[in-house]
């Protein structure tokens, strides 16, 4: 053995005593930590019934996916011969998926805050059951938020470019199936879902949301729609948009929880990239259109252009820079 082999043994028996000696110290470490989830500040979960999880939040999506738009997301081909078969069994799995999270969503709130008993399983088998039902009917209303972005969109050349690849139709699609499970007061589990289709993208609308059909999300990113909003039929935002409340004081959350605080937009309104419309008592009448980087606080009677004055620029002519 050469003294190159040698000291590169030895270089690494020093390496794992080193590694050695601060081991030793992680139990006490451990034990610390562990005492620290005790204390009353510590956000844990520390209980013998499961919490939702968001793993399975991230398969629920793709299995909706797949039967409301059948034969787009199928990781199989669909045909006529076949589509019973798939579209049966994505049902079975889909029913089996949710109504679990839609349980273990509903006895977390009753085992954290000690709730009247809602018979969870029975609960969540049942929701579950009225939201598969309700799937013909949010297929025809996504298909008109479908045709809204197509009628809208010179860019796009096919329903079928518009359901694979605008985000937009992803976020609303996941919004309106979250929207019923919050409808049948479902607790945390529309919130993780539309949370989810948030970090897909950047389109972020919280499941209480109330919207109308032929809604339509342009380019998307950025865009904020709160609990209380209500949107009409025919609506039309583009990215950055925020349809959001007016700053609260310190300690609101508990105070005004459950109040209105977002806008109402009535129909055919167009709201273009960067505006912002804030506040409970403000409504967008209808047929409106809202420019872009406008700031409201007030409300807009139907049939106004409300649009920033054009900017003064200044143009200044440079020096040629010579070599």
């Amino acid at each position: 053995m050469t003294d190159r082999d040698n000291k590169k043994d030895m270089s690494c028996i020093t390496e794992e005593e080193i590694l050695a000696g601060y081991r030793k110290k992680l139990p006490q470490v451990t034990r610390k930590i562990i005492e620290s989830c005790n204390e009353q500040k510590c956000n844990r979960h520390v209980d013998y019934e499961p919490i939702p999880s968001k793993d399975s939040v991230l398969n629920i999506t793709e299995k909706l996916m797949e039967i409301i738009y059948p034969g787009y997301f199928n990781p199989e081909k669909l045909d006529p011969v076949n589509l019973n078969y798939h579209i049966g069994q994505g049902v079975t799995q889909l029913y089996m998926l949710l109504s679990e999270q839609v349980i273990n969503s509903i006895r977390h709130d009753c085992m954290r805050y000690n709730l009247t008993c809602r018979e969870c399983i029975d609960s969540g088998y049942d929701i579950t059951l009225k939201v598969m039902e309700a799937i013909p009917a949010l297929r025809d209303i996504l298909a008109t938020d479908v045709q809204a972005a197509y009628d809208g969109d010179p860019a796009a050349r096919s329903y079928d470019e518009i359901i694979f690849s605008y985000p937009g139709i992803y976020a609303i699609t996941i919004y309106r199936v979250a929207h019923l499970l919050y409808k049948f007061n479902v607790p945390l589990l529309p919130r993780i879902m539309t949370e989810h289709a948030h970090g897909q993208t950047g389109i972020d609308i919280h499941p209480g949301a109330e919207i109308g059909e032929r809604f339509v999300i342009d380019h998307g990113t950025g865009v904020v729609i709160g609990e209380t909003t209500t949107i009409g039929r025919d609506v039309r935002l583009y990215q950055g948009v925020t349809l959001g409340a007016l700053s609260l004081p310190r300690g609101a959350g508990e105070k005004y929880r459950g109040r209105k605080r977002h806008p109402d937009i009535e129909d055919e309104v167009i709201i273009y990239s960067g505006a912002t419309i804030l506040g409970g008592n403000t409504t967008i009448g209808a047929r409106s259109v809202i420019g872009g980087n406008v700031w409201l606080t007030e409300s807009v009677p139907p049939d106004t252009q409300v649009i920033l004055e054009k900017p003064q620029l200044t143009y200044r002519k440079g020096e040629t820079q010579k070599e």
